[in-house]
């Protein structure tokens, strides 16, 4: 008898040791795929801020020469908002190769698409080199990029929280978006470091190119991290029980109508006001308030740095109190924000314009984009998820991310003062608080 008893519980021990084996493999693997996910998520972001943050300081003098610096900076973010419409292009067609095929297949080819319409505009020639040729070449890269980003987004969030143990998903989906300021942190600083390194010739000439060709070498990374990760467990369980859906984006559509409308509204002013801090406030410090651009520069790069500390507090917090509390409370704080923003700006005083930053990116930015990865992913149900977030997450940029600077930009022209610039912020954030009074979750796990 005390055998049996002896081998039972010596059984129970091996059974509890090898349950703690599998939480402490499922452990590492989750962070394992978080943190390849969040470097992939940095290395498109780097490629797609680069030409952002070129667009400001750039290209509306080599693509879009004018007499007036406004008109060349509208021009250019024009082309800004061409990668913006491409998103969506990329979202489906990526989305449905990652709800048929499989995710990691998927992100391996954005990556690439990406780093190569980044790469090649490292090479292209200039206004004055080939006249219009130039900024028509500039659109059309600009919409590869579109196009990777598009389909890079709904990829590395889906791998997380698919991996994710259900009640920690805001945590490690915000460790995913933790790649969103990473990628601005790096391209800011080389493009800062090189136009204060040279002369504006020089800059202006060549040096902005170095950050674009290097971007080949972030591409190589991104691959080798991507072919060391597994296919999510949940896809794995949809081929095996259900198949994968036929048109993964009609049955979203049809099913979950409401939840994509709701959903792109409650997307716009997270990216739109995330553009006006980080690329708009560029412009506007440098063509209205007449400040160095390294001053603006340096604001943003210690944005972005808070702003990744913020988005994983952010993220567990909305696990404790619920992704739209987290959500609806960001946008209620750049709601007030928005009326103090530009006054702390014209104050020319460094230390305000950076504090004016940090609150837009790490505060107000942080909060909703720390809730919003698992937020939106329970949105849809895992045969089709991949292709229903993409929509929503690439359809809401355009009314938001795309178009908050070009709109910007606009009211400033128009009315010279930014009154009208923080009225649209606002409004912007107050629209998209309430649609996500509209969104329908799944439950969780589901």
């Amino acid at each position: 008898m005390s055998e049996i008893v002896g081998s039972i519980g010596s059984g129970r021990v091996a059974d509890q040791q090898s349950s703690a084996a599998i939480k402490a493999q499922d452990s590492s693997d989750i962070r394992k795929v978080a943190v390849a996910s969040a470097i992939g998520n940095m290395i498109e972001y780097y490629d797609f801020t680069l030409y952002a943050t070129a667009t400001a300081l750039v290209f509306s003098k080599t693509f879009f020469p004018s007499t007036d610096p406004l008109v060349g900076s509208l021009l250019a973010f024009a082309t800004f908002f061409v990668g913006y419409c491409a998103r969506p292009l990329g979202g489906v067609l990526f989305g449905h190769f990652g709800d048929r095929v499989g995710r990691k297949t998927a992100l391996l080819l954005t990556i690439l698409i990406m780093g190569l319409g980044t790469f090649l505009i490292g090479f292209m020639p200039t206004y004055e080199q080939i006249g219009v040729a130039a900024p028509i070449c500039l659109i059309g890269l600009r919409l590869l990029q579109g196009i990777g980003i598009g389909g890079e987004y709904g990829g590395g969030m889906v791998m997380t929280v698919e991996h994710a143990p259900v009640d920690r998903r805001g945590f490690f989906s915000s460790l995913v978006h933790v790649g969103v300021p990473g990628g601005f942190l790096i391209p800011i600083a080389l493009l800062g470091i090189l136009s204060t390194s040279m002369s504006e010739a020089d800059f202006l000439s060549w040096g902005w190119r170095i950050p674009f060709l290097v971007s080949i070498v972030l591409v190589g990374i991104g691959i080798f991290i991507r072919f060391r990760i597994s296919e999510t467990p949940a896809f794995k369980r949809v081929l095996k029980e259900e198949g994968a859906a036929t048109v993964p984006v009609v049955e979203a559509v049809r099913n979950y109508r409401g939840n994509i409308l709701f959903g792109i509204g409650a997307k716009i002013a997270e990216s739109g006001l995330f553009n006006i801090y980080a690329v708009f406030a560029i412009t506007y410090c440098k063509t209205k308030l007449g400040l160095p651009s390294q001053t603006i520069l340096n604001g943003v790069l210690v944005g972005c740095a808070l702003e990744c500390l913020t988005l994983p507090f952010f993220g567990a917090l909305s696990d404790r109190i619920g992704h739209r509390a987290v959500y609806v409370g960001g946008m209620v704080f750049q709601v007030a924000l928005a009326f103090v923003f530009f006054q702390m700006l014209n104050t020319g005083h460094t230390g305000m314009i950076w504090l004016a930053i940090a609150l837009g990116l790490a505060l107000g930015h942080g909060s909703v984009y720390g809730a919003q990865g698992a937020y939106f992913s329970e949105l849809f149900p895992a045969r089709i998820r991949y292709s229903g977030l993409s929509l929503v997450q690439q359809l809401g940029p355009i009314l938001g991310g795309g178009l908050s600077p070009l709109v910007a930009t606009a009211l400033l022209a128009e009315y010279g003062t930014p009154n009208s610039v923080a009225g649209y912020m606002a409004v912007m954030a107050l629209l998209s608080a309430a649609c996500t009074f509209g969104l329908r979750p799944l439950r969780a796990g589901a």
